[in-house]
């Protein structure tokens, strides 16, 4: 991992704007998080460290992760167990960049750990964020390469890789179209080195110029399912007289197809909105007042998870009789999705439908939950692919034919165990990448003999 001093001049001018860029969009940070503060309160925590200002501990034997949001956050959850069973005298310093990642992190840490925000990405920020902790080794979870970050640790043979990594085809031709081939290349060249998810992936960061060190699987394969958190999903649902039909982790514009499908003339010809219970939990909490309104202007009355009893959510429609307007129960939670795939029948995989490349079907395999899923599953894409071969999930085209494929699955008893099970299988047979990947870049970096930080075994 080595940055050369003779640097192609176009490198040195691309490198140039960007920093001038970000150092001109930072004064502008404070006004941004405040604002998202309105709706997530967790964005107004320690301001200054967004600037790479610190007043917690300083340096210590930190390994550091990074981990963006929230999906990122549970899925380092078993790369960290890696971390501490490979070096058990180091302590951890996690990082994030949204609110429901630091909310999802915080229970990770144990005795001597850190969390905090990763600064912006420009350079005094970043100077401050590296002097203040001086981690022996970084780890990015999936995505997160920030240019001037990543050469910043290269300057400072800091050993910094990107892990459970995924490229899509969609989001390499956008790197070219908008111009930013020599910006991602000057950072992917300088990474200690790329474990990959799939091969697809690494042939993608080889493109870039990053030195992969291997394809190793999905680490979110090895997610452990809170057993509390479960049986609390299948106690409410063992409640219910009919099958429990959700909408998981839906994105923006998606919600407004959900109801016209379910107000659609061809659901109404074919089912009644009273034989299912409906169930909505969308990916960012803090939309879930926009989903209310969008719920009850269509007509239907809404039950909230924060409203329910300790008996679980009640059908609301049945209490108020046959003429009573359907009822949709929302998620609006967090951290309780193992709760919610545990309560449905099966699960409309949100971020398919519109194009936003899927959410983290896996976690729904982990709990035993049937999936459909939408046309667009480009970031999760093997996952997807396995799920459908081996019969845990379907494939839908659009909306409406998602919801009538969700019920029709819900309505077959046999159907639904069947899938069940496959999904049950599907993740223990995928198991193991995160100590794959751990073992893996701890050879890197203990063979990295001229990197004065590299860890020992």
């Amino acid at each position: 991992m080595q940055v050369s001093a003779e640097k192609p001049l176009r490198s040195r001018v691309v490198r140039a704007l960007y920093r001038a860029v970000m150092r001109m969009a930072a004064p502008f940070l404070t006004f941004k998080y405040r604002r998202r503060a309105r709706l997530e309160p967790l964005y107004a925590h320690d301001l200054p460290a967004r600037r790479g200002y610190y007043t917690g501990a300083a340096a210590g034997e930190y390994v550091w992760v990074h981990a963006v949001s929230l999906g990122e956050t549970r899925a380092c959850l078993p790369l960290i167990e890696a971390i501490r069973r490979r070096w058990p005298d180091s302590q951890l310093l996690l990082t994030h960049g949204t609110a429901t990642g630091w909310a999802a992190g915080t229970p990770l840490l144990r005795a001597g750990d850190q969390q905090t925000w990763l600064p912006w990405d420009e350079p005094a920020s970043v100077q401050r964020f590296l002097a203040h902790f001086k981690p022996r080794m970084g780890l990015l979870m999936e995505t997160e390469v920030w240019p001037e970050l990543v050469v910043a640790c290269a300057e400072r043979r800091l050993p910094l890789y990107l892990v459970n990594g995924r490229l899509s085809e969609r989001s390499l031709h956008k790197a070219s179209r908008f111009g930013l081939t020599t910006l991602s290349q000057l950072a992917f060249s300088a990474l200690g080195g790329v474990v990959a998810q799939t091969a697809d992936d690494a042939m993608r960061f080889e493109q870039l110029g990053a030195r992969v060190l291997g394809h190793l699987g999905n680490v979110k394969f090895d997610v452990t399912v809170h057993e509390a958190a479960q049986a609390q999903g299948q106690q409410w649902r063992q409640g219910l007289t009919k099958p429990v039909v959700m909408l998981a982790s839906s994105r923006e514009g998606e919600e407004h197809a959900w109801v016209d499908a379910l107000l659609s003339e061809a659901t109404q010809m074919t089912l009644s909105l009273s034989a299912c219970h409906w169930l909505l939990v969308p990916r960012h909490p803090h939309r879930v007042a926009e989903i209310e309104r969008l719920l009850l202007g269509a007509g239907f009355d809404v039950q909230k998870r924060s409203a329910w009893a300790a008996a679980g959510p009640s059908d609301v429609s049945a209490m108020n009789g046959p003429s009573a307007k359907p009822c949709i129960w929302l998620g609006d939670s967090v951290g309780e999705m193992p709760v919610y795939y545990a309560l449905a029948d099966v699960a409309l995989m949100g971020g398919s439908f519109a194009v936003f490349g899927g959410q983290n079907l896996i976690e729904a395999a982990a709990c035993g939950c049937p999936v459909v899923v939408g046309p667009h599953t480009y970031n999760f894409a093997q996952a997807a692919d396995w799920a459908i071969a081996c019969g845990a999930a379907v494939r839908a085209p659009d909306m409406q034919e998602a919801l009538m494929a969700g019920v029709a699955i819900a309505d077959d008893v046999g159907l639904r165990a069947e899938m069940s099970q496959a999904a049950l299988t599907l993740v223990a047979t995928h198991q193991g990448a995160s100590a794959r990947t751990i073992d893996c870049v701890a050879r890197a970096a203990e063979g990295n003999a001229t990197d004065a930080r590299t860890l020992g075994s």
